[in-house]
């Protein structure tokens, strides 16, 4: 037996003797406290039963389990400071006389009066009480809920599920009031705490009904602390909790979240670097070009604002870009920055405005494991709409007629070497073509962004950043340039030479009959191959597939040429 049956045996029994005689015929209630009052003078109290200490030291958001009570004859419960000697110190009585095989849900709330801290609002302290209790489900399968308002300084309030049922759950909740129980599959939801009218969000809390092992249960969820803590004493913040019937803390609803990357791709010289703010507070600081945050959690279910402002702000005021939105819990979202500000001075040819161009459905791996699955996005202002064709292994598009500020829904690719060609919309024109390397940089099992970024012609828009394709993380960081270029030829003018097939199984041949020194390293830049005296062919059968630079020189003239062995 603990602390608290004895507790209870006792103040029960001394309920019990009427004239020194014990009487038999006793009848009960089942009762539950919950200390949900936000005071801070009230962070714990002692709660008497008929003069008889029933709990001492009763913390602030802390639930009893359900216990037998004395039915049938009035009882006093008295709340005192914790630091009582006796029920003569008592701040609160309830005088109550229980219904026989009744079961009672019984809340602390509200303001005590004897703090010294300034509250916005103070309707007294009292315990609120709700008969036809539950310890348990109705029906098999459900958790049934109850919902309670207790926070001093929150409005009437609809409570509103977003998640499953889209519908109403509580309307018009005013503060003190008890809602009847919600009778729902366990399963997992997501509460939002609307104004009264429904058309504002005030908060969005998960309800994970079924990943806590709910089931078959029947719980109190309270609207408890302060809406706002800066006028109420810095106490304790508003949230959604819960009680269960076996009593103890109450267990924090988690605010619902979702999973954003952002990748800055602005291209326009005065967006070198910006700085980031999320519903006025700074988020990020002197975010450069061509990098990316890894995914973070944001808050869902309400309207949030994500501002932009040049490298220099000192705050949200100077923000010169907005994005008002409301994220969806659970969901995971890529984000990417592009366009031309109009704040520069600079010249340039094509001026789509800036903005932030949001993907849902985001990953942060790969749908199927060893894959790597690719996000392609056109952010290049200045480049027309193009294909996307894989020329190494797929010999297929990737993604057709992709126009600017264009995603494309991810490539599920097994994870290998490909090559990226940038085609006219046509198809038939190549505009460049680039490595993509997802085996030799070890991005098995990852999910990438691949963005077009830059200016096609740099000549004309302020002789900024060139155009390119780039790899975005999920761990953030610097973009990764794709490699350019793969044609199988020279890339230099000092030597006339080239190697052909390519790609091949490893044996190339080398046009003219010269005798070359040719050094081969991986992409990494660690040599892998050396020949010093290669005529006609060149035999690398022996290295792992992939892709290689070769260094090839002949009396002194160099070629650097990429190889692609498969």
């Amino acid at each position: 037996m603990n602390m608290f049956e004895r507790y209870i045996k006792k103040a029960f029994l001394a309920a019990l003797m009427i004239g020194g005689t014990l009487q038999l015929t006793a009848q009960t209630a089942r009762i539950q406290v919950i200390h949900n009052s936000a005071d801070d003078i009230a962070d714990s109290v002692d709660v008497y039963l008929n003069g008889n200490l029933l709990l001492d030291n009763f913390a602030f958001r802390s639930a009893t389990p359900f216990i037998d009570a004395p039915a049938g004859t009035a009882i006093d419960i008295d709340v005192a400071p914790k630091t009582s000697t006796g029920v003569a110190n008592s701040i609160y009585n309830l005088n109550t006389t229980l219904t026989a095989g009744e079961t009672y849900v019984i809340v602390a709330a509200g303001i005590t009066g004897l703090s010294t801290t300034s509250y916005s609002d103070t309707p007294s302290f009292e315990l609120d009480v709700f008969a036809m209790g539950r310890e348990q489900a109705a029906m098999t399968g459900n958790t049934d809920v109850l919902v309670y308002h207790g926070a001093t300084d929150a409005p009437t309030v609809d409570v509103y599920e977003n998640g499953v049922l889209n519908t109403t759950a509580s309307d018009d909740l005013m503060y003190s009031d008890f809602d009847g129980y919600l009778e729902l599959p366990a399963n997992n939801y997501v509460l939002e705490v609307q104004d009264a009218s429904g058309a504002i969000v005030v908060a969005s809390y998960d309800a994970p009904l079924q990943a806590l092992g709910l089931v078959d249960s029947a719980i109190t969820v309270l609207a408890s602390g302060f809406l706002d803590p800066s006028t109420n004493g810095n106490g304790p913040a508003f949230g959604l909790y819960v009680a269960l019937p076996t009593g103890g803390n109450l267990i924090a609803l988690p605010s619902s979240q979702a999973r954003l990357q952002v990748i800055h791709n602005c291209a326009d010289d005065i967006a070198d670097s910006v700085d980031v703010y999320l519903n006025g507070n700074l988020l990020l600081d002197n975010f450069a070009f061509r990098t990316a945050t890894p995914f973070i959690n944001a808050p869902a279910g309400v309207t949030i604002d994500i501002d932009v402002a040049p490298k220099t702000s000192t705050s949200v005021a100077n923000s010169i870009y907005n994005l008002n939105t409301a994220l969806t819990s659970g969901e995971t979202y890529i984000a990417v920055a592009a366009g031309i500000t109009g704040l520069s001075t600079t010249s340039y040819s094509d001026t789509p405005a800036f903005e932030l161009d949001v993907f849902a459905m985001g990953r942060e791996q790969a749908a199927t494991a060893g894959n790597t699955d690719i996000l392609v996005y056109h952010g290049a202002t200045d480049a027309p709409t193009v294909d996307v064709y894989e020329n190494g292994v797929l010999n297929t598009t990737a993604s057709d007629d992709l126009m600017y500020s264009d995603f494309d829904g991810y490539l599920e690719l097994p994870t290998d070497d490909y090559i990226l060609e940038v085609r006219d919309a046509s198809g038939s024109t190549v505009v460049t073509s680039y490595l993509a390397p997802l085996q030799t940089l070890g991005l098995e099992d990852s999910a990438i962004t691949v963005l077009a970024s830059g200016f096609l012609d740099p000549s004309v828009n302020g002789n900024g950043p060139a155009f390119g394709l780039f790899a975005a993380l999920p761990e953030g960081g610097d973009l990764l340039a794709l490699p350019v270029g793969f044609l199988g030829i020279e890339e230099t003018e000092t030597l006339d030479v080239s190697l052909y097939p390519n790609p091949s199984n490893g044996l190339f041949f080398i046009s003219g009959n010269e005798v070359h020194e040719v050094v081969i390293t991986d992409l990494s830049g660690r040599i892998v191959w050396e020949g010093n005296n290669v005529q006609g062919t060149l035999d690398v059968s022996t290295l792992p597939d992939g892709f290689y630079n070769a260094t090839i020189t002949n009396a002194g003239k160099v070629a650097n040429v990429k190889l692609l062995k498969q």
